[in-house]
């Protein structure tokens, strides 16, 4: 199975270096931009149940007014509301963001290096902690979100039914210098051909390695 992982990763990987992904709202980001660990800490809490395209924008209003824990908290509660509006739970995401920002600065604002303190954090789950570690820790985490498990299952590198399960069952799949880039990879491919509805399957450069293909 890793031999299947590996060829479809170094696939992907080639066709990113073409400029096949360039379209992808994770590499226009702010998230990708600049990932500093406050950033892609505060952007991932964002882009929880939202759509990639409108954390992109939402991040890049909020960093352009507010991009640390110290300035965040500065801003009105109910200007970050307006800030995070149309991310999905704006309101909650508020409470969680302003949460996390105290909790950071109650231990000096500095973002934590290690998973078990990120998941202690307000509103951070495994996926948020694994693409901190991974993106800015240079950690080899794999960090699933919606694209990673369902491409992953749709691949047949695993079956399962919650993110949590396709982390645990598709780490040991893939080699160590390869589960940093996982996410961006599947990711970039999950936006721009192998989307959730009317993936566009004859266009897929990994198609031939895929038993889900339409073709």
């Amino acid at each position: 199975m890793t031999g299947r992982v590996l060829r479809v990763l170094h696939t992907l990987a080639d066709e990113t270096r073409r400029g096949r992904y360039d379209g992808a709202a994770i590499y226009r980001g702010p998230i990708e931009g600049q990932p500093t660990p406050f950033r892609t800490l505060a952007g991932c809490l964002i882009s929880q149940r939202a759509r990639d395209e409108q954390t992109a924008k939402i991040c890049d209003r909020l960093f352009a007014e507010a991009d640390s824990p110290e300035s965040i908290l500065r801003l009105p509660p109910a200007r970050l509301r307006s800030i995070l509006y149309g991310s999905g739970f704006y309101r909650t995401k508020a409470r969680h963001l302003r949460g996390l920002c105290e909790a950071l600065l109650a231990r000096g604002g500095e973002v934590p290096r290690s998973r078990e303190e990120l998941l202690r954090l307000p509103g951070i789950g495994p996926k948020c902690a694994n693409l901190v570690m991974a993106r800015c820790f240079g950690a080899p985490h794999i960090a699933v979100d919606t694209h990673v498990h369902r491409i992953s299952n749709l691949l047949g590198w695993v079956r399962t039914r919650t993110p949590e399960q396709t982390e645990a069952a598709l780490t040991p799949q893939v080699p160590i210098r390869w589960r940093r880039r996982v996410n961006a990879l599947l990711v970039a491919h999950g936006q721009t051909i192998c989307k959730p509805i009317s993936p566009i399957c004859p266009e897929c450069p990994v198609r031939r390695l895929c038993p889900s293909a339409n073709i």
